[in-house]
This record gives structure tokens, C-alpha cells and sequence, in this order.
């Protein structure tokens, strides 16, 4: 058995999953969007924290999977079926995708909502429902989530806490 309270971090562009009674944490989600996909019979969690929509926007021939909507959300789903999990037993919650700069309407400055859409595509392609979600605004995130409740904690920047 784990520590108590032990809090797994992921960073930018990155991903991991965590087991009951460990938690799963997540901070800096600007424009960058925190997906966590989540077994609540098997209270196991993943967490990928993706930069942008699809991996078409690399600059080089390797990829961080990690980094994009359409790479990341898969490989992540891949390591929680390493783990057993079965994806039609999945789950998502997702948090982030502010517009986080207020000049202009141009694509390239609307990365928060273009990525929100891309995880939106992408979890429908891959059958995850969608439970609930926190995105949009002009704040940053930090999320936390706890597979033994299945409750993802959202402190926002200057608005304080909510449960999702």
C-alpha cells in the first residue's frame, strides 16, 4: 500500500496514472488543457497535461506524444490498459483551455479553445465520455484528481476552488 496523501505531479506535456490512495496533480493550464481519464471500479487515474491540438504542429521528427490533444490522450489511454484497465470502463474529466491573451481573434492566438476542441474530438473518436469539465476563461488551473472518489479539485487563479 502507498503512502497517504502521496501526490503524483505532471508536468507540461506530460502524463502519468496513479492508484488509490495516491493523487494525481497537475499546475500551469493556461491554454494548455489537463485530461484525466479514470476507472472508478478499479480507482485507477491517468493524467496527460497537452500544449496543443494535434501533432502535425511539431517541428521535429520526434514528437512528445504528450505534448498534443491527438497523440497524448491515446498514449495515455494505452498505459491504463497496460495497467488492466479496460477502455470501455473509462472516464474524463477535463479542465483548462483559457484564452489566456486578449488581443486579436486570430487561430494561432485561440490555442486554449482550439485545444479544448481537439480533446473533445479526440475522446468522442476514442468513445470516453466526457463526465465533466471546467474550461475556457481567461485563469489558470491547477487540478488535482483523486481516484478513490473520482473527484477532480480546480483551484483557479483569482477564483478560487470548486469539485468536479
Amino acid at each position: 500500500m502507498g503512502i497517504l496523501n502521496e501526490v503524483i505531479r505532471v508536468g507540461i506535456a506530460d502524463m502519468n496514472i496513479v492508484k488509490e490512495p495516491m493523487t494525481i496533480r497537475t499546475s500551469g493550464l493556461g491554454s494548455c488543457v489537463g485530461i484525466v481519464l479514470y476507472d472508478e471500479r478499479k480507482k485507477i487515474a491517468g493524467m496527460v497535461h497537452i500544449m496543443l491540438p494535434d501533432s502535425s504542429l511539431g517541428k521535429s521528427d520526434r514528437i512528445n506524444v504528450a505534448k498534443f490533444a491527438d497523440t497524448g490522450i491515446y498514449a495515455l489511454m494505452e498505459l491504463l490498459k497496460a495497467e488492466g484497465v479496460r477502455p470501455m470502463a473509462l472516464k474524463a474529466k477535463i479542465a483548462g483551455g483559457s484564452q489566456m491573451f486578449q488581443f486579436g481573434s486570430s487561430d494561432t492566438i485561440r490555442i486554449g479553445p482550439r485545444n479544448v476542441e481537439a480533446v473533445k474530438q479526440e475522446l468522442k473518436r476514442l468513445s470516453i465520455p466526457i463526465i465533466a469539465e471546467d474550461t475556457g476563461g481567461s485563469s489558470g488551473r491547477t487540478i488535482e484528481f483523486n481516484p478513490t472518489e473520482s473527484m477532480l479539485n480546480i483551484r483557479t487563479v483569482n477564483l478560487g476552488t470548486k469539485e468536479i
